[in-house]
């Protein structure tokens, strides 16, 4: 039978890099560490660690088996937590994963509410360049739950948001600016202002384009979201961004995409969510800003 302790032993070898460090850091002994690092691998059938002359590695069951036993001490951390917020939702931690640009643009609001009411809960947040990594870090419990787009058959509850708008960003003194939406390939032969290669926002941009026909030129790529249309605003190149990251009284011409771009959001959870999550995931829906007020949507009949 497999053990949380002995999860948490496999875990803290492979963080520290060392039976030696890990025996400190647990205040064990190192025999004691190794034999239940033994019986651990008789339970599951093979070995997990390779030990070198001065470091441990995984083996392939070895590197199989970490992501889930780190959500598995997750989950028993939250099982503590659930069974002591049974009393009410006045105190604890909510541990959420999402992207860079939902944390600018779609959570404050959200964000703001929730902090009235519930003033003793702290939010810790886990932020990501792409989905692919958000979703990893939701198998491995690191969070209780992740706001971002969601995942294809995902084995837990999924809650959708709706669906945010992308806009285009361009120089208030742009040939352009006096439209309200653009066709993309009407901006072929531009540079654009892109995203660093891992951003999930750079997936976006060059799927977009090159549904329209063509591969974008870029002339500055940023790692930051926020970065992106002030960079348009100052004349460097059109770009393509989130419609709520854009704020009010913004200096740049913010152009709506034809036809329009859009991207499904959700908060999702590995297994069904606690009291407190549940009453977080409910603020979410009712609260998150998908879409910003001061913009003009698309017409709901636009594809």
């Amino acid at each position: 039978m497999v053990t949380l302790r002995q999860l948490e032993y496999l875990v803290t070898i492979v963080d520290e890099g060392s039976f030696t460090r890990a025996a400190e850091l647990l205040h064990v002994t190192q025999p004691a560490l190794s034999h239940q690092v033994r019986a651990l691998e008789r339970a599951v059938g093979g070995p997990l660690l390779e030990r070198l002359p001065r470091a441990v590695r995984l083996t392939s069951m070895g590197r199989a088996m970490v992501p889930y036993a780190r959500a598995t001490l997750a989950d028993a951390d939250r099982a503590v937590t659930a069974a002591r917020q049974v009393g009410g939702l006045a105190s604890g931690e909510i541990r959420l994963a999402t992207l860079y640009s939902v944390t600018l643009g779609v959570l404050p609001p959200a964000l703001r509410t929730w902090r009235r009411s519930h003033g003793g809960v702290e939010i810790r947040l886990f932020e990501h360049r792409h989905a692919d990594e958000l979703r990893a870090a939701m198998t491995a419990g690191q969070a209780d739950l992740a706001v971002g787009p969601p995942p294809a058959d995902w084995y837990g509850t999924v809650r959708s948001l709706g669906q945010e708008e992308f806009v285009v960003v361009l120089a208030a003194d742009d040939p352009l600016a006096d439209r309200t939406d653009v066709n993309l390939r009407s901006l072929a032969d531009r540079a654009w202002v892109h995203y660093a290669p891992g951003n999930g926002l750079a997936d976006i941009l060059d799927q977009t384009c090159a549904e329209a026909g063509f591969q974008p030129r870029a002339a500055v790529r940023t790692e930051q979201t926020a970065a992106a249309p002030m960079l348009a605003a100052a004349g460097l190149g059109p770009t393509l961004v989130p419609a709520n990251v854009i704020p009010p009284r913004f200096a740049g011409r913010v152009l709506r995409p034809d036809p329009p771009v859009r991207r499904e959001l959700a908060a999702y959870t590995r297994a069904e969510p606690d009291p407190l999550t549940a009453a977080f995931i409910e603020a979410l829906v009712a609260r998150a800003r998908v879409h910003p007020r001061h913009l003009p949507r698309a017409e709901a009949g636009d594809s």
